[in-house]
């Protein structure tokens, strides 16, 4: 069995923690050694991408947690690509869950899934990694679920300066008429 790679191990960690990064000892745990141990790999890392002028990225501690950065120096080129306008765009559940979030807020999960009829963990997860929508308290029902609502990131994307700008449906939500699904995506697909 070859011998673990510990600064390999730790790195691709620290990717996929992303901007929560990590503690030391959460670090420790996950590698099973003392935290001691953490923070000499952590130091030996952070040692390497300072060393390496050919990488793109820095190990920083901030708030006791340890995560991966881009250099300072490359700001300009990154503030170039996130500036560039790129379509975002939705899968079809996104948007029928998008949409029923926006005229049934707050909302919780499981009265979303009772409307689309399928499970929507996956959709409420890209809708929120994109800013769309928010935690929006907690329901007073048993196991208090999590509400959703819109965020001014939604408001924004769609042009409205609030939820009762949103066109008006005729009769009880029909989200499988797609003339009313054409009429509240319009905006969203043409950015």
């Amino acid at each position: 069995m070859p011998a673990v790679n510990w600064l390999s191990v730790t790195e691709s960690l620290l990717f996929v923690a992303g901007d929560a990064g990590l503690t030391l000892k959460q670090l420790a745990q996950v590698l099973e050694v003392e935290e001691f141990e953490a923070a000499g790999v952590i130091e030996e890392l952070k040692e390497r991408y300072e060393k390496e002028e050919d990488r793109g990225i820095v190990l920083i501690e901030l708030a006791g947690t340890y995560q991966l950065a881009t250099k300072k120096e490359h700001a300009s080129y990154l503030k170039k690509l996130t500036e560039q306008s790129q379509p975002q765009t939705l899968s079809q559940a996104a948007l029928e869950t998008l949409a029923i979030i926006a005229y049934k807020q707050p909302i919780t999960r499981a009265e979303i899934e009772d409307i689309r009829g399928v499970k929507t963990e996956s959709a409420l997860h890209t809708l929120s990694s994109k800013g769309l929508i928010k935690e929006a308290g907690r329901s007073e029902s048993p196991g208090r679920p999590i509400l959703y609502g819109t965020t001014r990131e939604f408001l924004d994307c769609f042009g409205l300066k609030d939820v009762t700008e949103l066109p008006p449906l005729s009769g009880e939500l029909a989200f499988s008429d797609s003339e009313e699904m054409d009429l509240f995506f319009e905006q969203f697909e043409q950015e």
